[in-house]
């Protein structure tokens, strides 16, 4: 991807100033973790086993650590590290958790962890085919970052996505039992699931839904999650949890940050919810739709 400066209609290319070492990525993600990938960062270069993680994060709207790798080397093979990697983390869960109390000075106790989302994040300026058709599987709990810099301080950094046929990894791990453990505790969902027995006037409503929020910005990205399906353009935006009778919906806005005339959401920030935010709503129909979609709006 060539990018380039507009000066008067004249375009300038920007010439890449290539990563030379791992650690330089390492130190660009850690000190903007928040903003890059919305994660908390808890320890930096952490050993366990005698393996090193480069970087050990926290994803708090998931309830889940999250490993992150940097790589220059394209000949590794990222799907054996990344397992390699969960299963470490799903055998020492404990030390995991101390990391974080004494690190962040936290209180987590072991039920406050989704372990089911636990993934493996892979960092390097460019990977291969080999590396991107290796981790194309709709429920791997791993993912891939490419990152690059450029003159005049610019970096560019972009996941890569799963394709919409992506198949399902299981029947590839069924003959290793250490993989089908993991892939058993570790679970990555998609939005079928969320639509699983639900009727067609409520897949329906969803979907226009959906729909509308995804074209309220160019770059909002749907996330499903264990309780509710997530838009998140950077951060969350809304969550979604599709019900039996309708869809209940949370805007990622804390208390008094939403402007809401008609008061039809309803302030959940101290009773426990799924969603992120203080505000909540439940609808049944569209007949409020351009309205919830204003309100949605002020979250992006």
């Amino acid at each position: 991807m060539k990018i380039y400066q507009n000066n008067g209609n004249a375009l300038k290319i920007i010439k890449e100033n290539p990563f030379k070492l791992e650690s330089e990525i390492q130190s660009v993600f850690e000190a903007n973790l928040e903003s890059i990938m919305d994660l908390e960062l808890v320890k930096s270069e952490f050993t366990i086993k005698n393996k090193r993680i480069d970087t050990l994060s926290y994803d708090p709207s998931s309830k889940a650590f999250i490993i992150i790798e940097y790589k220059r080397n394209k000949n590794v093979s990222v799907v054996d590290q990344g397992f390699t990697y969960l299963s470490l983390m799903l055998e020492n869960k404990a030390d995991f958790i101390v990391e974080y109390n004494e690190t962040l000075n936290g209180n987590l106790q072991r039920n406050d962890i989704d372990w089911s989302q636990t993934r493996v994040i892979f960092v390097s300026t460019s990977f291969t085919e080999n590396q991107k058709t290796a981790t194309n599987f709709k429920d791997i709990a791993i993912e891939l970052w490419e990152v690059k810099r450029y003159e005049n301080g610019l970096v560019s950094i972009n996941e890569i996505k799963k394709s919409k046929s992506a198949e399902s990894i299981k029947p590839i791990t069924a003959a290793n039992t250490d993989l089908q453990r993991v892939t058993r505790e570790i679970k990555v969902y998609t939005e079928d699931e969320h639509l699983i027995n639900k009727t067609d006037e409520i897949k329906e409503l969803y979907e226009t839904f959906r729909d509308a929020i995804l074209n309220l910005a160019d770059d909002i990205e749907l996330e499903p999650k264990l309780d509710y399906i997530a838009f998140k353009k950077g951060s969350n935006i809304v969550d979604i949890c599709v019900q039996r009778k309708g869809l209940k919906l949370w805007i990622n806005l804390r208390k008094d940050k939403l402007d809401d005339p008609k008061h039809l959401m309803r302030d959940v920030s101290s009773i426990g919810h799924w969603g992120n935010g203080d505000y909540e709503i439940v609808v049944k129909n569209t007949d409020n739709i351009e309205y919830i979609l204003s309100l949605i709006k002020q979250a992006l």
